[in-house]
């Protein structure tokens, strides 16, 4: 596929829609033009076109938050495209990490099997973010936070023993209510450091393909 075969608008734009390779999630919709995108495959990081203020922006170049690219794709109609990328941090300016965080609209009767695999931790890791930022008043989150660092700090540790004694006393139900109240409070320790979760993950893989290798 050549650029020149894409279909650009009548502005010379091309929706790109951004999503994290580890999570499958939607970061965010933005738009590209043929400088843009030539900067993005040259580089291997994300440039895009900036309608309101009418230039390139390298997405991180001064959040650091920057976009690997792994890989493009196009549509059936050549007019819009696929990026899939591995964040370095947020895709948000908000300090979200997708810019689709609000609502329109819940099936309530949705089975749940598509929040039992790693999407829920997308979910988890994105409402701590934004209690992080907006500081609702009587969430425990915001509680959290504004105690700082040393008092995430005691209640992971409050929870990790917490884990360790429903563990030792073989009580299964105690200990998934435990395990996920240590997952919760990890989470938060997590963005009070700024680090990501996919960083974790990042880990886990290049352990898994190491193991692989042996």
């Amino acid at each position: 596929m050549n650029i020149d075969d894409l279909k650009f608008d009548e502005k010379g734009l091309i929706p790109a829609i951004v999503q994290d390779a580890s999570t499958k999630e939607v970061l965010t919709l933005a738009y590209m033009n043929k400088e843009s995108l030539k900067k993005t495959l040259d580089s291997g990081e994300t440039w895009f076109f900036s309608r309101s203020r009418q230039e390139l922006w390298h997405k991180g170049a001064t959040s650091g938050n920057t976009q690997s690219v792994l890989e493009m794709k196009y549509d059936c109609d050549q007019d819009a495209l696929v990026v899939i990328v591995s964040p370095t941090g947020p895709a948000c300016h908000n300090g979200t990490s997708s810019c689709f965080v609000e609502s329109i609209y819940v099936n309530k009767d949705k089975s749940l099997t598509e929040s039992t695999d790693y999407q829920i931790l997308a979910n988890l890791e994105r409402v701590i973010a934004d209690r992080e930022i907006n500081r609702p008043e009587g969430a425990y989150t915001t509680y959290l936070f504004e105690n700082g660092v040393d008092k995430i700090l005691k209640k992971v540790g409050e929870e990790a023993a917490e884990v360790i004694i429903a563990a030792k006393n073989r009580d299964t139900e105690e200990l998934k209510w435990e395990a996920s109240d240590l997952i919760y409070h990890l989470f938060v320790l997590l963005r009070e450091q700024k680090l990501p979760f996919t960083e974790i993950l990042k880990v886990l893989e290049t352990r898994h393909q190491e193991k692989d290798t042996k």
